[in-house]
């Protein structure tokens, strides 16, 4: 499955195209991350594998008491799935080895720039970041973030999908106030240049 076709099929999840799959996948994935944050990890996939093997070894055994009934051969009730390729190839995993290592190394050059002072306003700007995310820390545990970040994944799209015109007003209102901000800022400290847009 090449990047364009996950790429469609993430855009139709986040979108609520198809109902169901959304509803199951938002619904697990968000029962996963509220488990998470009452267990531990450990416990959490232990009592998923519990759970998951209970249904498959109950299936399994109802199947073999049916065939054994009905003298029927139907074989291995999960047969057509043990017998699916599911190995993942050396050419996907280079290719994401090679795209995960040009992102980090972008990273570092960016982090490398902004800590060592390239450019004052940017790493002001990286400051002034730091000390929000501080508050927010204080706030909230990681876990919370990303659960709130996983919410927001599957609603934001939609609301702003049904009210764009709105949003894209007042975004470009809030925008304008800022960017004014960054310029009177710029302003005031010597030896900061405005960028070129």
């Amino acid at each position: 499955m090449d990047s364009e076709h996950w790429k469609q099929h993430v855009v139709e999840l986040v979108y609520w195209r198809d109902l169901q799959r959304t509803g199951i996948c938002f619904g697990a994935s968000l029962f996963l991350l509220l488990s998470l944050s009452a267990c531990s990890i450990v416990s959490v996939l232990a009592y998923i594998s519990l759970a998951l093997l209970s249904v498959t070894i109950s299936f399994r055994i109802y199947k073999g008491i049916v065939q054994a009934v009905q003298k029927s051969e139907d074989g291995h009730p999960f047969k057509m799935y043990l017998e699916q390729d599911i190995a993942v190839s050396a050419d996907v995993v280079h290719k994401y080895s090679e795209l995960a290592l040009g992102r980090f190394n972008a990273t570092v050059k960016e982090l490398r720039r902004l800590f060592l002072v390239e450019d004052l306003v940017d790493s002001l700007k990286f400051a002034v970041l730091m000390w929000i995310l501080t508050y927010i820390g204080a706030l909230f545990n990681g876990l919370t973030l990303i659960i709130i970040a996983h919410v927001a994944v599957f609603t934001w799209p939609v609301v702003y999908e049904k009210h764009q015109v709105q949003i894209d007003h007042y975004y470009g209102l809030v925008n304008n106030q800022i960017k004014d901000v960054i310029a009177k800022i710029q302003a005031k400290i010597p030896g900061a240049k405005p960028k070129s847009e």
